[in-house]
């Protein structure tokens, strides 16, 4: 059964995700080598660790891709309260880990991980094991329909509590996606997609340092040493670039000129280096991502695999995107890191294993 499986895996979407991802560790190692041997006297530091949470995330790949899909729906609701459980913790002082006025980690020991990459994960099988099992009942509001929005109503004011509003988006529009996909009536979708953006704005645009954040990015030249000055160091990097970029490892603003060159800025290092063919591999393989992916939700004739393969390929596709429009000036700056590239272990592991998943579902699919 197993040896069936693999045969009809989707080898062009394993190919894709292992290249971005290596070629994602080969940039860290190029954006970061300068502040780590600074910092930890130890010019390798985060690729050492990167490389450590990618064999891990190679592991829980291969173990995604064999398990059959549909134990992911029944597991769905321990996935649900651990995930409550999780962000609820993560907010109780000595258990969850406060960095740069944020408090979005838990630290057992040496291993710290942020829950809401996690959570990222079990909501979307949550919302796709749920819609595709109430199909008959979408005629009822508050029984096919209601319940995880409750459940996600929750979560997204969990993770706003730590404050991370983009995560707490980048949840809203996966989940969004899958209802919009599940065929929940239009006047349903209309409501929810109503409250859902007024939710959004209210708490984005009522709280002074949310707002000054989102809007810092419209106006950036007018304070380039505050709120500014990330964003105008990666014009800096961005406007060196040309074609071919100035070649791997001769980035200059990642000499402790752009902040977060190696996480959330790294496309910025990437196109200083690589130039516009950097950016067209990059931009290239998420292209593949998605189509492949896509092409797996609609070629399963299963509901569930049908929009977990939509709720994954989409929650990438939206993270790249938020990423990239930080990145280049054209969206607010939310901390989003870049999927599969940007170092961070709780990111690249989870990352891995919904990778993984799509890859199952691909070998579930009808020809």
């Amino acid at each position: 059964m197993i040896v069936n499986k693999l045969k009809k895996m989707d080898y062009l979407l394993i190919f894709t995700i292992f290249f971005l991802t290596c070629f994602g560790i080969m940039m860290v190692y190029s954006a970061s080598f300068p502040i780590a041997a600074i910092h930890y006297e130890n010019p390798a530091f985060f690729l050492m660790r990167q490389s450590v949470w990618f064999i891990m995330g190679t592991v829980l790949f291969v173990a995604a891709a064999i398990i059959p899909y549909k134990i992911y729906g029944k597991l769905s609701p321990i996935l649900v309260i651990t995930s409550l459980v999780l962000l609820i913790l993560v907010l109780i002082p000595g258990i969850g880990v406060e960095r740069n006025n944020s408090q979005r980690w838990i630290q057992i020991g040496s291993f710290v991980y942020q829950p809401t990459e996690v959570v990222k994960l079990f909501m979307i099988i949550y919302f796709a094991y749920f819609y595709a099992k109430k199909q008959k009942y979408f005629n009822q509001f508050n029984k096919g329909v209601l319940p995880p929005l409750v459940i996600l109503a929750s979560v997204f004011l969990l993770i706003l509590s730590q404050p991370d509003l983009g995560s707490a988006a980048l949840i809203l529009v996966a989940c969004g996606l899958i209802v919009f996909c599940s065929g929940v009536k239009r006047i349903h979708l209309f409501l929810m997609g109503s409250i859902g953006i007024l939710g959004i704005s209210y708490f984005a645009f009522t709280t002074e340092y949310r707002l000054q954040r989102l809007t810092s990015f419209l106006h950036a030249f007018e304070d380039p040493a505050g709120h500014g000055y990330q964003l105008v160091n990666s014009y800096v990097a961005i406007g060196t670039a040309g074609i071919w970029g100035n070649g791997l490892g001769n980035s200059v603003q990642k000499l402790g000129y752009l902040p977060e060159a190696h996480t959330d800025f790294i496309m910025s290092i990437i196109l200083e280096e690589l130039g516009i063919i950097g950016l067209a591999v990059v931009i290239g393989s998420y292209l593949i991502i998605m189509f492949r992916g896509i092409h797996i939700a609609k070629a399963n004739k299963d509901m569930f695999a049908k929009l977990l393969a939509i709720g994954i390929t989409f929650q990438i596709m939206t993270q790249a995107i938020l990423n990239l429009g930080a990145v280049s000036g054209m969206l607010p700056i939310t901390g989003i890191t870049l999927p599969f590239i940007s170092y961070g272990g709780s990111s690249l592991v989870i990352t891995m294993i919904s990778a993984g998943i799509l890859v199952n579902l691909s070998a579930n699919r009808t020809p």
